[in-house]
């Protein structure tokens, strides 16, 4: 007598063969690996360059082109401003191709960067091999890390883009206060708002 397979098994085998073709992002509670990428100033920077000096890191996934990221700029170098004197400086990374947006290439982070006076590294994802290990979506999408390069928080940099004073949540200063204090960050989860990230075709 032929037995078929339940259909339970069958739809476990099904969910495993469709997981199997993604790759798993960072979530919160993970360790993130090391990386390398170009700064505006022509130097290579990793996260293992704030090693000694950083309690902590916020990295920001941004670009040039994005309404919201450029609602955001200033609140970005603000945070930097802010926090890097406390251990948790910015670390604002790129991860848009330049032949779909020619306002995101090299040359255009550096013209902004200099024209805003960036007090931060401003990395460029170039091949597009950083962003999608820590399943950034979003410009602005924030990631903080511990002293050990573990994900404490995950999301948005506030609740209110257009208006920077009328937010009721500023996610971000909240979650690094509470790690500064020992405390774990409340939520350590919001979803980021902002311009969809574009994978080169």
């Amino acid at each position: 007598m032929k037995r078929h397979a339940p259909p339970v098994l069958l739809l476990a085998c099904f969910i495993l063969f469709l997981s199997a073709g993604t790759p798993r992002t960072y979530v919160v509670g993970d360790q993130v690996a090391n990386f390398s990428l170009l700064n505006i100033d022509g130097r290579m920077v990793s996260m293992h360059d704030y090693t000694e000096s950083a309690k902590g890191l916020i990295v920001v996934f941004t670009c040039n082109h994005c309404p919201y990221a450029q609602l955001y700029e200033q609140r970005i170098i603000d945070l930097h401003n802010k926090y890097a004197q406390k251990g948790f400086p910015v670390i604002a990374i790129n991860p848009n191709p330049a032949d779909l947006y020619p306002d995101d290439s090299y040359e255009e982070m550096q013209k902004r960067a200099k024209e805003m006076r960036y007090p931060f590294a401003y990395l460029h994802d170039d091949n597009q091999t950083v962003y999608p290990q820590f399943g950034a979506s979003r410009t602005p999408h924030v990631f903080i890390l511990d002293d050990n390069f573990i994900v404490r928080y995950i999301g948005a940099i506030d609740d209110n883009p257009e208006t920077p004073k009328a937010a009721k949540n500023r996610f971000v200063e909240n979650a690094v206060n509470a790690m500064l204090r020992g405390e774990r960050p409340d939520p350590e989860f919001t979803r980021a708002v902002g311009c969809t990230i574009k994978k080169k075709p």
